[in-house]
């Protein structure tokens, strides 16, 4: 893919985000780092450029569709683009009308397997938006995993939560190797599972809303850490002629795959020192902490990537959905 396609890709990506002209401020702040932070192999930040000519309408969505001229590389950027309207868990009317006019501009309005893919990326979001049963307080699972958790004593108890940190690391860096697109969807709805799961072993009860929010305080935005994952693998290479359809070859730390390890195992560890610690980090530290757990999380890639690449053969598009729910 040429330096052109990218640039038509990440900046079709941006668009999107900002369809609904109604980004939280924490959103927009996280969109921001991230066009500042996200580097190409080059050490060049193209984001940061085009973070700028959007928001200050130097391009236009047509321009964007207009430097694609595969036809594959036009069925990517919608795709992306559902992703990242999807990403909150819902689309907004100005969302749905974004994604129409843009389905038609790329000529995609016939097209079955764009029809399919919409479907399996919403069922996808709508985890997002509501926790499962298997969340909630009553039901026989999570009742007996509280009382197990309120048993065990503190290292024991320590130690399962770190072998839940590193599965569902291990988990959605599997995820990013798959040959689905929207595979991806899959890691914030099963952040948001992990959060859930360590509150509740420290005799916490949580709704969707209070984890979004722990979420947000640490510095971690749905929609930029979909754009994040999304231009990391493009960026890097991963994203070749097959667009993300077969599994490519996996590189170092700039890869989408490092990057959602990365991700998840420095969040469990946060939530895991957050609801320990009594709740009482504000913003500021919530932040500062989870940036320090980063670096380390990174490193711990390197030690457990066999084990991701044998969690990404054993997946496919059933047992995703399964987990998202929960089932």
């Amino acid at each position: 893919m040429n330096p052109e396609a990218q640039r038509a890709l990440l900046t079709l990506a941006l668009f999107a985000a900002f369809a609904d002209g109604h980004k939280a401020d924490s959103e927009r702040e996280a969109l921001r780092n991230l066009a500042e932070n996200l580097a190409d192999d080059q050490g060049a930040h193209p984001l940061a450029s085009i973070y700028q000519d959007v928001l200050l309408k130097r391009v236009t969505v047509p321009g964007a569709v207009a430097a694609l001229q595969e036809p594959e590389h036009r069925h990517l950027a919608y795709e992306m683009a559902v992703c990242v309207c999807d990403a909150d868990g819902s689309q907004s009317a100005a969302e749905q009308q974004f994604l129409a006019d843009l389905r038609r501009q790329l000529g995609l309005e016939q097209d079955a397997s764009v029809r399919d893919f919409e479907a399996q990326a919403d069922a996808v979001a709508a985890q997002t938006a509501s926790a499962p049963p298997s969340w909630r307080a009553g039901t026989a699972a999570a009742a007996a995993a509280t009382a197990t958790a309120a048993a065990a004593p503190v290292g024991a108890q320590g130690a399962e939560l770190d072998k839940t940190i590193l599965n569902a690391a291990i988990l959605n860096g599997a995820l990013e190797l798959l040959p689905q697109s929207w595979a991806s969807m899959a890691i914030i709805p099963l952040q948001i599972r992990l959060v859930y799961r360590i509150g509740q072993a420290h005799g916490v009860e949580l709704d969707q809303g209070h984890i979004k929010e722990f979420i947000a305080a640490a510095g971690i935005g749905m929609t930029s850490q979909y754009i994040e994952q999304f231009g990391r693998k493009l960026l890097g290479g991963l994203i070749g002629k097959a667009l993300g359809r077969t599994m490519g070859k996996v590189g170092g730390a700039a890869t989408g795959m490092a990057f959602s390890f990365a991700t998840t195992y420095a969040l469990g560890q946060l939530a895991k020192r957050y609801y320990a610690g009594g709740r009482v980090m504000d913003a500021a530290l919530l932040r500062s902490t989870y940036q320090s757990l980063l670096g380390p999380a990174q490193n711990l890639q390197t030690q457990y990537l066999p084990q991701i690449q044998q969690r990404a053969r054993t997946l496919d598009a059933g047992q995703i959905m399964a987990l998202v729910k929960g089932s």
